[in-house]
């Protein structure tokens, strides 16, 4: 039978290479964490950002009901000048008139 003999040369060399593997390994796995708890983070900041998108779209919603009750609300009134200006101009025909008579 053959002796497998390594040299302690060998053995230094190869221990080494072992001990920058396992260091290896272990920054990658922290590097891996890092990674996750930075994916974590940015879908718990885009979870928050969409339901702060959805609450400014019902903002929106809202304010655009607003405008559009102020646009009918805006014609309403223009419209209440033109009817009372039209009384205004009918009631002065009518004192005109009764003055004429008078």
């Amino acid at each position: 039978m053959g002796s497998a003999s390594i040299s302690v040369d060998e053995f230094q060399a190869l221990e080494q290479k072992v001990l920058q593997t396992v260091e290896l390994i272990k920054r990658e796995r922290e590097a891996r964490a890092a990674a996750e708890a930075e994916v974590a983070a940015a879908q718990d900041e885009l979870a928050a950002r969409k339901e702060e998108l959805a609450l400014r779209g019902q903002e929106i919603v809202a304010l655009r009901q607003e405008l559009a009750a102020s646009g009918d609300a805006q014609g309403e009134i223009q419209s209440l000048r033109r009817e009372r200006e039209t009384v205004r101009l009918r009631v002065e025909k009518m004192l005109a008139s009764i003055e004429e008579v008078v």
